[in-house]
């Protein structure tokens, strides 16, 4: 343990060793525990309901596996800090890997792995071209909490290999009309790194009818790190020197008798945009120096622009249905449709050239993915089946298209040819609560299949003519497990669960370039499947809770990732992958104005050397998959009935790892502060200051300590934000 580190957690323990009375505030604000197993609670005694998995409420302690519930007061904190929609995660959830600070996702992972994420329970993620551009999506002043769900699962269908994390909007709850007017000003004290936000919630119930809108706008200026440079553009793009805009719109109403039925129709638009204003200029290691962004277009060789908007685009629609008393049960149906475009930096690279387009150096351009998924998702529980007390059945089935495609977009030139995903799965959950036990159990059958029609890949895979054909899915997943609490502190659970993607096949698809190749002849292509197993115990007292889980997860044929050393562009490989891990987090209350919280989540993986998926598994699981060891923690004071000081503090742990082997990595720790001050003013509104990297500390994301390509960047430096909240 790095000296940074044991700093970091000298103080929670420092913290956690006091003693007082405590005593349940009349009001409390929402805050959060995240328990591996178990609760997120303002009141330790009182358990968070979640509905991702099961679509229909339930207590987290009648749930034998991990979960983390990220509630609305944790969200509006992080919000205080940044707008980095994944630096939520990164500091919330146990096993959730380092931010990237960047638009893209490649690094970020759930325990290990990729994981599938929701809106509302629809899918963002594109795991037929994972482009990992689909952790930003939404504005996050239109969520209200984030429910995670820890582990390979198969709960939601395809790409939930590390797990679900669910982000749930928010819903009108008290009569009348509320307007909700948020603005935000952050900088980092240089002219061009200002950002600013502006954005509306109205929201509207009368008796049966609900409403909900909310529409924001984002400017954001380009970063600097701890020693004033400017931080360099990803060549994924970046959320700094970006415009961001969100329109979010629920509507909703209950009837029938005792209002049991309920008809939602909601829809959302959000669009990222690059402003251009900058372009990256490479670093040197050897130096030290980090790479930067210097003002004007990015020029190719040649002087050649390689200027264009970069972009995240999405947008869905979904009509809900629920019944809470159909056939003595709860019924909800969703029917939705989702379109996602993800537009990447333009270049000049010699996977984009065609030399008959324009001699070879000359063709810039910029790849896009684009997907569009239609689908319908049912479910129906009903409690006491057959007459026995405390045997509930969960039963549904799923359907969706899902069209993925990846396109030379200022060209328009296939990339990845258009892949057709359709998939059925039914399912069925039973638990049973035998006293102070719960016992669950399930199935679902995932059938499905991607067609890929003839194409011709491009001019540098040698357009090779590749015959299409359909590939198919079919397997039955397993889950089962068990919880017993103890007694109304203590709590011990153990789980198995089974878990189902597809390989991020759009990378094979593309890359191929030997004549006589069929789609159907790709080992590349098959399914992931895994199995998770886990087990992990609570502790809930009247000041302070305890949470702690140990798991395995492996999958015969795994997928992990690795970089061309002349195209620069990721590989994929496909061997067996084991991962195994823990995660730990703890709640103290030292009396009802002083709160401490602390995380730790460690993950090892393990896959065969490159060219041997039929080796050993003797290589460790490099940055690229997996992320260091992570402690974080917080001290919260509520000085003030109506206002509060939350100090908090994130280290990532160096690591060495593959010694004397070709995969061998070396990455430094380092720690992180931040400080928030709030005050609700009451009809004068309430204030919120932020400030990231309290310490102005300089540093390299671990993710940039490893040479890949154009990933030299260092960490962003101090930031300050000003939030002001008016409701009326």
């Amino acid at each position: 343990m790095n000296q940074s580190l044991c700093s970091t957690f000298g103080l929670i323990v420092l913290g956690t060793t006091g003693t007082g009375a405590y005593a349940q505030q009349a009001n409390p604000e929402p805050t959060t525990a995240q328990q591996p197993g178990g609760t997120s609670s303002s009141d330790l005694h009182e358990l968070e309901v979640i509905v991702t998995g099961t679509r229909s409420a339930k207590a987290v302690d009648k749930i034998p596996g991990a979960i983390t519930v990220v509630t609305p007061a944790e969200v509006q904190r992080e919000l205080t800090l940044t707008e980095d929609a994944t630096a939520i995660l990164a500091r919330s959830v146990p096993g959730y890997s380092e931010s990237s600070q960047a638009l893209n996702t490649i690094g970020e992972t759930l325990r290990g792995r990729v994981p599938l994420r929701l809106f509302d329970g629809i899918p963002q993620s594109t795991p037929l071209r994972d482009g990992s551009r689909n952790g930003t999506f939404t504005d996050m002043d239109t969520v209200e909490r984030i429910e995670v769900i820890n582990g390979p699962s198969a709960a939601e269908g395809i790409g939930a290999a590390g797990g679900i994390i669910n982000y749930i909007s928010k819903r009108p709850s008290q009569p009348g009309t509320k307007v909700d007017l948020t603005t935000r000003f952050g900088s980092q004290f240089d002219s061009d790194s200002n950002l600013w936000k502006v954005g509306v919630n109205v929201a509207h119930k009368q008796e049966a009818f609900d409403l909900l809108f909310a529409t924001a706008f984002v400017d954001r200026g380009i970063t600097y790190d701890g020693d004033g440079r400017r931080i360099g553009l990803s060549a994924s793009s970046s959320v700094a020197d970006s415009e961001q805009k969100n329109v979010f719109l629920k509507v909703g109403t209950d009837f029938g008798a005792d209002n049991a039925q309920r008809l939602q129709l909601s829809g959302s638009w959000f669009k990222l945009s690059s402003k251009g204003n900058y372009h990256w200029v490479e670093g040197s290691r050897a130096l030290d120096i980090p790479d930067t962004a210097a003002p004007g277009p990015p020029l190719g060789t040649g002087g050649v622009s390689l200027a264009g908007t970069e972009f995240n685009e999405f947008g869905q629609g979904v009509l809900s249905y629920r019944h809470d008393a159909l056939l003595g049960g709860y019924f909800g149906a969703d029917l939705y449709y989702a379109h996602q475009a993800m537009r990447f930096p333009g270049d000049n690279s010699i996977d984009r050239q065609d030399p008959l387009i324009a001699p070879i150096g000359e063709v810039v351009d910029q790849s896009e993915i684009v997907s569009k998924k239609k689908g319908v998702r049912t479910s129906w529980t009903r409690p006491n089946v057959f007459g026995l007390t405390g045997l509930e059945l969960h039963v549904g089935v799923d359907a969706v298209q899902d069209d993925t495609q990846q396109r030379l977009a200022l060209t328009d030139r296939i990339w990845v040819p258009p892949m057709d995903y359709k998939s059925v799965g039914p399912y069925a959950q039973l638990s049973y609560d035998i006293g102070p036990v719960t016992v669950s159990g399930g199935l679902r059958h995932e059938d499905g299949r991607v067609t890929v029609d003839d194409y011709t890949t491009t001019w540098y895979r040698n357009r090779e003519f590749v015959k299409g054909g359909t590939l198919k899915y079919k397997d039955n997943l397993r889950n089962g497990g068990v919880i017993w609490r103890i007694n109304h502190e203590w709590s011990v659970f153990g789980s198995y669960s089974e878990g189902f993607t597809l390989p991020n096949i759009g990378i094979p698809l593309r890359n191929i370039n030997v004549p006589g190749r069929s789609v159907e002849g790709l080992l590349d292509l098959k399914a992931i499947i895994f199995d998770n197993k886990e087990a992990g115990f609570n502790w809930r007292g009247e000041r302070a809770s305890i949470g702690a889980s140990y798991y395995q997860s492996k999958s015969d044929l795994g997928s992990t990732l690795s970089v061309d050393p002349v195209t620069k562009d990721y590989v994929l490989n496909r061997a067996p992958v084991k991962i195994n891990g823990e995660d730990f987090t703890a709640e103290y209350r030292l009396t009802p104005d002083w709160k401490f919280t602390v995380l730790y989540a460690h993950v090892n993986g393990k896959t065969a050397a490159a060219g041997n998926p039929n080796g050993p598994l003797n290589v460790t699981l490099g940055i690229a998959n997996i992320s260091p060891d992570k402690l974080s923690g917080s001290v919260e004071w509520r000085f003030v009935p109506n206002g509060s000081v939350v100090f908090g503090a994130t280290s990532l742990v160096g690591r060495d790892i593959n010694v004397g082997t070709s995969a061998e990595e070396h990455t430094h720790g380092y720690t992180l502060y931040d400080l928030t001050v709030n005050y609700d003013a009451q009809k004068f509104g309430a204030f919120s200051l932020g400030i990231e990297n309290l310490t102005n500390k300089f540093y390299f994301l671990s993710s940039s300590q490893i040479d890949l390509y154009r990933n030299y960047f260092a960490g962003r430096g101090r930031m300050v934000s000003l939030t002001y909240r008016y409701e009326f």
